[in-house]
């Protein structure tokens, strides 16, 4: 550890505290990397400590992506955000929507109008994470879907089971943050013909060169993955061999692959990727956006109701709207950097097990942060797992600091 490095100097104490087992940063600006440390352990029993190129789950910071595929689909007139669903997925044809989220499944009234794209992109579907809510509606994504990440239930049928459910508001009413991307990428790959990791290989990560990026580790690869490292009751640093929303390994068979939350990356992978933001849609000569597209990705789409009401995780949006697949700072004194931070307009969407990341066009800076911290609403009600958020914090804090220097 270089203890010259801020950065690297305050995480690593985090991680001496047994609060985290170790992290990936990187600060880029400009064409230029300005700070990166790779600090602790990708395995905690075995010693193995963190590098560069490790590789890590980065849940829902994949949403980003995947919209991104979308809106290129979008630009090629395969589909207009107003443009119902039901075209691609006739299984929504005749949605019902919950009186209340937390009432019984069978007090519910008919969908006002169809799902629309922009509606997925967004999340403004009615479409949900189960267990955001009490009530029926949590077990029922549970039983009718499967795992959030590593589904045993086959793409087609995974639709055809989100399309029973019950919404959770109309369509276009509330921002309800969940499965929309999900069904956002089945859509893509029935739009293209090919399985959704096909659709982005060929669209985003061989053009970037992102070769670390996919739904799988390949065999000669998994030596370089960070393992599921949390906590144990006493709240103890552990590795965790299994966890609820994905499976050590996915069986060869399984076929599912969330768009909203199943990538494995790298912090030079996704550098690649958010570059994009502060280049109007290009990294490298590469376009994937066209300035205006982009635009629109990266501007907040919600009304001021729906901001107000809106929480993900139980974090209210604050000073963020909410984009397509990123939220965006509208207010940058009121953005709570856990989110993102950086100037107005600046975007990001952090991952739910650690990893976090930014992209400023004020100044053309990314900000990288990848963990992994595997905890559940029930440990972190007890007061457990909350060090990957302190990283975080001072990771944003120190990092903006070292970009005005």
């Amino acid at each position: 550890m270089n203890r010259e490095d801020p950065i690297a100097t305050a995480i690593g104490a985090i991680i001496d505290a047994g609060a985290l087992a170790g992290a990936v940063t990187l600060v880029w600006r400009d064409g230029v990397i300005m700070q990166t440390s790779a600090l602790g352990w990708r395995d905690v029993e075995s010693r193995l400590p963190m590098e560069r190129d490790t590789i890590f789950r980065i849940a829902s910071m994949t949403k980003p992506v995947t919209s991104t595929a979308a809106l290129m689909l979008m630009e090629e007139g395969k589909f207009a955000l107003k443009d119902p669903i039901t075209y691609w997925a006739p299984e929504f044809a005749r949605m019902r929507v919950l009186r209340s989220p937390t009432g019984p499944l069978d007090e519910t009234d008919p969908a006002e109008r169809a799902i629309t794209f922009e509606d997925l992109l967004t999340h403004r579907s009615g479409i949900t994470y189960g267990y955001f809510h009490r009530g029926p509606i949590a077990a029922a994504y549970a039983e009718a879907l499967g795992a959030d990440i590593d589904s045993h239930v086959a793409p087609d049928d995974w639709v055809a089971a989100l399309a029973t459910l019950p919404l959770v508001n109309q369509p276009g009413a509330g921002f309800h943050y969940g499965c929309s991307t999900d069904l956002l990428g089945f859509l893509l790959a029935r739009i293209e013909g090919a399985p959704l990791g096909h659709v982005l290989r060929r669209r985003i990560f061989d053009p970037l060169g992102m070769n670390d990026t996919g739904f799988t580790v390949p065999p000669e690869k998994r030596d370089r993955r960070a393992e599921t490292h949390g906590f144990d009751d006493q709240g103890r640093l552990a590795k965790r061999l299994t966890f609820p929303a994905f499976l050590p390994e996915r069986p060869e068979e399984m076929t599912y692959v969330s768009g909203g939350g199943g990538f494995w990356s790298t912090v030079d992978d996704y550098l690649a990727f958010a570059r994009m933001f502060v280049s109007s849609g290009t990294v490298d000569g590469v376009r994937l956006l066209r300035p205006e597209t982009l635009a629109l990705m990266a501007s907040n789409q919600l009304t001021g109701a729906q901001r107000s009401r809106a929480a993900v995780m139980r974090l209210p949006l604050g000073g963020h709207g909410y984009g397509m697949g990123v939220a965006v700072v509208m207010e940058p004194g009121k953005a709570d950097p856990l989110r993102c931070g950086g100037g107005m307009g600046a975007v990001g969407w952090p991952g739910a097990y650690g990893g976090w990341w930014q992209a400023d066009p004020n100044d053309k800076s990314v900000l990288i942060f990848l963990a992994h911290n595997m905890v559940d609403l029930e440990q972190l009600a007890r007061g457990i797992g909350f060090g990957v958020w302190d990283a975080i914090l001072q990771f944003h804090d120190l990092a903006s600091a070292l970009l005005v220097k």
